[in-house]
């Protein structure tokens, strides 16, 4: 009984379609036996074919149900590609109108008067522009001045600090890092930038300026401590902290706001380290990334290479030499497993 009412249905949808559905869905199919008679090595839709295809989706709104050899989609694509080409084939010879656009003559103007006047904003130059006779509005000088070349003499003169220094400077940075239960731990480490040693690494969950003050009492004991110490505008880097580094001898060097290429050393390793550990484990509490970050410092000291030394390690890692190409090889896995040391077999 089910057979013969979807029989019946089929018949009825059949009768009620109209001749010219059934002619456009023939022709499509006929199209597509075409193209796929076609082989070279696989069936292609030439231009002419997809064409055919655009004008049946704009003639017959059932073109989709016909579809074998391709996806709508497709044939969507082709459409709004052919429209692209339809309008710009039309304007072809039209004039453009708009907003004028800035001569190379103009431009070049606004970046002298930036660099030569890092103080001026945009109402000044659109002034001193006004003055010269030049038909430009503040808003376009203002989007021209975000463009303007920077002057790269301020960096060049930090990063030839920090080579000629490298060895007597050391930086300290927080990162936060979530826990199971959602609450916020806080890393303090220290960093020198001699060797990419991490002279010291807490953890707290309320840093304070005399909690900081200790640790850097711990981190340079015995008269160690560098010449410079790099941090930035963290809230709790004064008061305590700068009295701390007074009594230690360190001369402080605070980065300028929102310049975090100033304490660069310090934010890669943070970075290094979140890709390393921290964004493959779950935090449990205090005393869980306590030791995650005693172990990673252990293997980031001893095992890890590192493009700034040359493919050294912090530690000074022995390098092997003479090795024969069938030399047995073992690993030993660090970080319960998350990375492994390599040695030459005894």
């Amino acid at each position: 009984m089910p057979h013969i009412l979807r029989l019946l249905l089929v018949v009825l949808i059949r009768s009620l379609r109209s001749r010219r559905d059934l002619l456009l869905e023939n022709l499509a199919l006929r199209q597509q036996l075409a193209v796929l008679a076609r082989r070279h090595p696989q069936p292609r839709f030439s231009v002419p074919d997809r064409f055919f295809w655009i004008a049946l989706r704009r003639l017959w709104a059932g073109w989709r149900n016909a579809l074998i050899l391709i996806q709508p989609d497709t044939v969507v694509r082709w459409h709004r590609t052919a429209f692209k080409l339809y309008w710009n084939w039309l304007v072809r010879g039209h004039v453009r109108v708009g907003r004028k656009p800035t001569s190379r003559e103009l431009r070049e103007l606004i970046f002298r008067m930036v660099s030569e006047n890092p103080t001026w904003g945009a109402p000044r130059i659109h002034g001193e522009l006004k003055m010269l006779g030049f038909d430009i509005s503040e808003r376009t000088v203002q989007r021209w001045m975000r463009k303007a070349p920077r002057d790269p003499e301020p960096a060049r003169r930090w990063a030839a600090f920090l080579r000629i220094h490298r060895k007597a400077i050391a930086a300290m940075d927080f990162f936060t890092v979530p826990t199971l239960s959602f609450g916020v731990l806080y890393c303090f480490f220290v960093i020198h930038h001699g060797r990419r040693r991490i002279l010291h690494c807490n953890v707290t969950r309320h840093p304070t300026t005399a909690w900081v003050a200790q640790q850097l009492r711990e981190a340079f004991p015995y008269n160690s401590a560098p010449r410079y110490l790099i941090f930035d505008r963290e809230h709790t880097f004064h008061g305590e902290v700068l009295e701390a580094m007074e009594g230690l001898g360190v001369s402080p060097v605070r980065t300028a706001i929102r310049s975090p290429w100033q304490n660069g050393v310090a934010e890669r390793w943070v970075g290094t380290c979140r890709r390393d550990l921290l964004d493959h484990v779950i935090v449990l509490n205090k005393r869980h990334l306590k030791r995650l970050m005693n172990e990673y410092v252990h293997y980031y000291h001893e095992d890890r290479t590192h493009l700034g030394l040359d493919k050294e390690t912090p530690a000074g890692r022995k390098v092997a030499k003479g090795t024969p190409v069938n030399a047995k090889v073992v690993s030993m896995p660090r970080l319960s497993g998350l990375h492994h040391r390599y040695d030459l077999a005894a």
